[in-house]
């Protein structure tokens, strides 16, 4: 059973940071790729950032030159550095792995992140 578990969430002052972990298990097929989405009540699940096994990285526009996506292939882990965090970066983060083989997408549960004036 594939569980995806993020750490690393909880409440800053704009400006600051914070580092988003995530730790899959029972990963037992190829990835494609890994990453963080975020949701804000009332709105759609978005991306933030993603990164390929061939380590192509993808960021949301909202997010490039504050956050930084990292990942360790043999560890099944993905981490993200969010610096210079604004208000409007507030949402519950999720973890997201896509599997190679059907592009099956699966989620963690989620951790909030709160930048508050």
């Amino acid at each position: 059973q594939v569980q995806l578990v993020e750490s690393g969430g909880g409440s800053v002052q704009p400006g600051g940071s914070l580092r988003l972990s995530c730790a899959a298990s029972g990963i037992i097929f190829s990835i494609s790729a890994m990453g963080w989405y975020r949701q804000v009540p009332g709105k759609q699940r978005e991306l933030v950032a993603t990164i390929t096994t061939g380590g192509r990285i993808n960021y949301a526009d909202s997010v490039k030159g504050r956050f930084t996506i990292s990942r360790d292939n043999a560890k099944n882990t993905v981490d993200l550095q969010m610096n210079s965090l604004k208000p409007e970066d507030t949402a519950v983060y999720y973890c997201n792995v896509v599997r190679s083989s059907n592009l099956r997408s699966y989620w963690g549960q989620g951790t909030q992140v709160t930048v508050y004036s």
